[in-house]
């Protein structure tokens, strides 16, 4: 194949719409707007689409790793956010060390898992 791709960009639902707008836009997501209930979520040249579609077994198993340049600073910036205490539903799960790398955790307000990690580097 000899095309070049430009960027993946996953699709993902909300159970609130509007809630998990606000919450995306929180934690510094961009946001285009395409619809109604349809958005473009983006920052640094990279994105996904926001859906106000609900299927409790997809959102439920829907998991997404966005690689940062500092786990430890995203986690300290996360928790300044204070996002469970705006976002009923939202849960943060602190760093952990694996073999690969650091990451933390945050399930949005559908319940869609993130993970925010850091890979080590190779010395």
């Amino acid at each position: 194949m000899e095309h070049k791709a430009i960027s993946i960009r996953p699709f993902i639902g909300a159970e609130n719409f509007q809630l998990s707008r606000s919450f995306y836009r929180d934690l510094g997501f961009q946001e285009g707007v395409i619809s109604h209930d349809f958005s473009y979520f983006y920052t640094e040249g990279i994105g996904f689409y926001l859906q106000g579609h609900y299927v409790k077994d997809w959102v439920d198993n829907t998991m997404l790793f966005l690689e940062v340049d500092n786990v430890e600073r995203y986690w300290q910036e996360l928790l300044a956010l204070d996002l469970t205490s705006k976002y009923k539903t939202v849960k943060l799960t602190p760093i952990r060390n694996q073999e690969w790398g650091r990451e933390c955790f945050v399930h949005d307000p559908s319940g869609i898992l993130w993970h925010f990690g850091e890979f080590f580097k190779e010395k």
